[in-house]
């Protein structure tokens, strides 16, 4: 790694730290994206205004993923470009293929760990502290939460970028990218599986009275299978997606639904 890479990569590391501050619903953090691996663009195709700009369009494809994983990615994207700007042979559209194949299973484990673990833990032990009157619950929280979470970035952002190379190297023979899209796929959907379960509530609050005794239909379902509702209703909710319908819509129709259900008792 040359100097120029060094210095591409902390501007990277600086910049990613902006990356939701343009979140949108239509590419989400396409923008900070984009923003935040332009150091790189910038310096590989400092030679070639048409590459410079067909790059630039390239990285604003829409782009998701838990902050604390995203410099992983990015380091990915910026060591594909390199390659690009130095090998005519090279398909730029690998580097939005790889950029889609992590988006989901990067995001699936960042949120169990990142939201779903060291944030409870975190404001657990501050909130612990801030009760007994000390005014070091709230710089715990934010030490114990950003302490693995910075270190997470630089240490993505250096693997990701030593990674996008060696997988160049190895892309035609050794499968490489097949095989991380397949673990990292398994870890993903098992992590969004739970995160389905313990993060989306939909409850039916409907009982009769049937020969003097309370039939609960949510108890019945629980029993059928734990946690149905929530699975159909992110499932819909993905078959919508999938058909072209906007997000949205989406969500003005969970609202929507989520009133009337309230309204009428069935919620």
């Amino acid at each position: 790694m040359d100097q120029i890479d060094k210095q591409v990569l902390r501007d990277i590391f600086l910049r990613s730290n902006t990356l939701e501050l343009s979140f949108n619903y239509e590419k989400m953090q396409a923008l900070g994206f984009c923003y935040s691996i332009t150091p790189a663009l910038e310096a590989y195709y400092r030679d070639s205004k048409p590459q410079l700009s067909d790059a630039l369009v390239r990285n604003m494809a829409l782009f998701n993923i838990t902050p604390a994983m995203s410099p992983f990615v990015l380091g990915v994207a910026a060591s594909l470009e390199k390659e690009v700007s130095k090998n005519p042979k090279m398909q730029s559209s690998m580097v939005n293929n790889i950029k889609s194949s992590l988006m989901a299973p990067l995001s699936g484990i960042g949120d169990s760990f990142f939201w779903g673990t060291f944030r409870i833990i975190a404001a657990g032990i501050g909130i612990s502290m801030a009760q007994q009157g000390s005014i070091m619950g709230m710089l715990m929280f934010l030490l114990l939460f950003n302490i693995p979470n910075y270190g997470v970035r630089w240490f993505g952002l250096n693997l990701g970028f030593k990674l996008g190379t060696k997988l160049i190297d190895q892309m035609a023979s050794g499968n490489v990218i097949d095989r991380i899209n397949k673990i990292f796929g398994i870890v993903g959907l098992m992590c969004v599986g739970g995160m389905t379960a313990t993060m989306v509530k939909l409850n039916l609050a409907t009982e009769i009275e049937v020969s003097g005794a309370i039939v609960n239909f949510q108890n019945i379902l629980d029993q059928i299978l734990p946690n149905i509702l929530p699975l159909g209703a992110t499932l819909l909710c993905y078959k919508l997606i999938q058909n072209g319908h906007s997000v949205n819509k989406i969500l003005v129709g969970i609202i929507v639904a989520s009133i009337a259900g309230k309204a009428v008792g069935l919620l």
